[in-house]
C-alpha cells in the first residue's frame, strides 16, 4: 500500500460522491483516471488491505426504524441447515450462531429491518414456519450509538 491507496482510502472512507460518476469525480480529486481508481480498490480487496468495498444503508433516514434481533433456539445438529434457510430470506440482513449459556438457549440470531413491528413479526413467523423453529424471541432496537467502520 503507498500513499496514493492511503489517500484514495481516506477519501472514500466515509462514502463515495452521491453523482453520476463517482469514480470519475475520486479520480479527478487524485489525479488519476477512473480505472486507475477502481483497478486500486480492487488491489486493495485482494491483498487483504480492505474487506469489501460496499454500500451501507442508514435504514432509519429512510424510515426503517423497526429493528428487530431474532433470537432462536435451534438444536445444534440443525444449526447448518436452519441457518442457511433463514440467511436466505431476503429480509434478514444478519444471521450467525453464538454460544447458548445457563440462562440463554438461543443459539441462532437473525436481524431483520422493516418499516413496521408487524412487519418484523410476520418475518418472523414465516421464518419458523420454514425452520420449525418455534422458540424464538424478537428483540427491538431501540437507539443507534454508532455506525460507522474503521477511520485512517
Amino acid at each position: 500500500m503507498d500513499e496514493l491507496d492511503t489517500r484514495l482510502l481516506k477519501l472514500t472512507q466515509d462514502g463515495i460522491p452521491l453523482t453520476h460518476s463517482p469514480f470519475a469525480d475520486v479520480a479527478k480529486e487524485l489525479g488519476m483516471t477512473e480505472e486507475d481508481v477502481i483497478d486500486r480498490i480492487k488491489h486493495l480487496q485482494v491483498n487483504g488491505f480492505i474487506r469489501r468495498f460496499g454500500a451501507s444503508i442508514g435504514h432509519r433516514a429512510i424510515g426503517i426504524t423497526a429493528n428487530a434481533m431474532c433470537t432462536w433456539n435451534v438444536p445444534d445438529e440443525r444449526v447448518e441447515e436452519v441457518g442457511a434457510v433463514m440467511a436466505g430470506f431476503s429480509e434478514v440482513t444478519h444471521c450467525y450462531e453464538r454460544p447458548r449459556y445457563p440462562d440463554w438457549p438461543y443459539n441462532l440470531f437473525t436481524m431483520v429491518h422493516s418499516y413496521t413491528r408487524d412487519d418484523c413479526e410476520h418475518v418472523a413467523k414465516e421464518i419458523s414456519m420454514a425452520t420449525g423453529i418455534s422458540d424464538y424471541n424478537l428483540l427491538y432496537s431501540v437507539r443507534e450509538f454508532k455506525k460507522t467502520g474503521v477511520r485512517l
